[in-house]
């Protein structure tokens, strides 16, 4: 049977198959969704073989979450498992060396934002900054919320998040930029921001 016959099970089925323990969950989620979750993992890494292990990691760690855990957005489940996963062994790998990354160039531009100083209620804070941030990204238009979530939760590159929504490049780092300076403005408002 080609690719293209290949009929793709519905996620509550692929779900389903989990929970009867049977095998063939693992691969209905690597038909459906395996070049999604590479990519996660390939702007995080940037190397083939690694994201091929992220892959088998991934898929071990849904079989070893479900059950108990039923997701009611599995793709969103797997995506936060793939991200997980690759960043452990990107900070493993990178301990030693600097990789370059989607990851770390997009956690640069939104660092400029967060506070870095820490201290005994850092956790507090963490919490504030969370509740700040999602906040805000449920008052996103949905163009920006997807710019939001491509950027700075799956690392994707600027140039592939315009050619998702085919709009320019440009569009997409005005966006970003405005996105930032009003995270920026309420972490300020919010006495979180100090430059």
């Amino acid at each position: 049977m080609s690719e293209q016959e290949k009929q793709l099970l519905s996620d509550e089925a692929i779900i389903d198959l989990y929970w009867m323990r049977n095998e063939r969950a693992i691969e209905a989620t690597d038909d459906k969704y395996r070049g999604y979750l590479y990519t996660i993992s390939y702007n995080i890494l940037h190397d083939r073989l690694d994201c091929e292990e992220c892959l088998n990691d991934t898929y071990l760690g849904t079989w070893n979450r479900i059950p108990p855990a039923r997701p009611s957005a599995f793709q969103l489940f797997l995506a936060k498992i793939m991200r997980n996963v690759s960043l452990v062994l990107y900070r493993r790998k990178s301990a030693s060396k600097r990789i370059p990354s989607e990851l770390t160039i997009s956690l640069e531009e939104l660092g400029e934002c967060i506070p870095d100083d820490t201290s005994v209620a850092e956790e507090y804070l963490i919490e504030q900054i969370s509740k700040i941030l999602s906040g805000y990204l449920r008052v996103l238009p949905e163009r920006q919320e997807f710019i939001f979530i491509c950027r700075y939760y799956c690392s994707d590159c600027v140039t592939d998040i315009a050619k998702m929504l085919e709009i320019s490049p440009n569009t997409v780092f005005r966006d970003l930029k405005g996105m930032r300076d009003e995270i920026k403005k309420r972490l300020r408002e919010a006495g979180y921001y100090h430059e």
